[in-house]
């Protein structure tokens, strides 16, 4: 593969990964409520989940959901429940007290890697990165390269969001403006839905 190609390969992954989604919403509210360190195991999570998710694109999911259309509706209405049940916490969550701190949880490394299988932006980018840059090249190989460089380039772009909800915290810390923080993040993830509804 040439250097233009992996240049283009390495942009795309950036640009898709930095950009505005499910994941860096819910990251950037984590990163409020629970400060950075809390939120290494879901940032972690989703580049694991997403790695797994392009290999199984990659070698055949793809063409399975298109193959048996059914699978790809009802992934697509779990997806749209779950993200609804993910505003709802989000939009109701407040004030984390401090004896509620140790029992209030950020979204665990096995729910973030989960939740990558249920995300319309994950599946476009799953998609679009593997046609784009498989075409004309060694598939297998291909596959397996863009898989590595997209986690090496998503984790630390989907971390500037939970560093950036980390900075807002002392801006936040009157309840009010965290519950409107909280619940303008609750309608952002709702918004978010609207490409998978169409």
């Amino acid at each position: 593969m040439s250097a233009e190609i992996y240049f283009a390969l390495i942009t795309f992954a950036f640009v898709t990964s930095v950009t505005p989604g499910p994941n860096n919403l819910m990251l950037l509210s984590s990163g409020v409520n629970f400060g950075f360190k809390r939120t290494i195991p879901h940032m972690m999570g989703i580049g694991f989940g997403f790695f797994i998710l392009l290999i199984a694109t990659g070698f055949g999911l793809a063409a399975l959901l298109e193959y048996m259309p059914i699978l790809y509706t009802a992934l697509k209405f779990a997806g749209g429940a779950y993200m609804l049940y993910l505003a709802w916490k989000i939009a109701t969550s407040g004030e984390i007290s401090a004896e509620d701190k140790a029992a209030s949880k950020p979204i665990s490394f096995i729910q973030a890697a989960l939740f990558q299988w249920v995300n319309p932006k994950a599946w476009v980018m799953a998609v679009t990165g593997i046609a784009t840059y498989t075409a004309g090249q060694d598939y297998t190989s291909m596959v397996i390269i863009i898989s590595l460089i997209f986690t090496l380039v998503n984790v630390p772009s989907v971390s500037l969001w939970a560093g950036l909800g980390t900075l807002m915290r002392s801006m936040l810390s009157d309840p009010v403006k965290l519950k409107v923080f909280n619940i303008t993040m609750g309608l952002l993830l709702v918004a978010s839905l609207w490409p998978m509804l169409m």
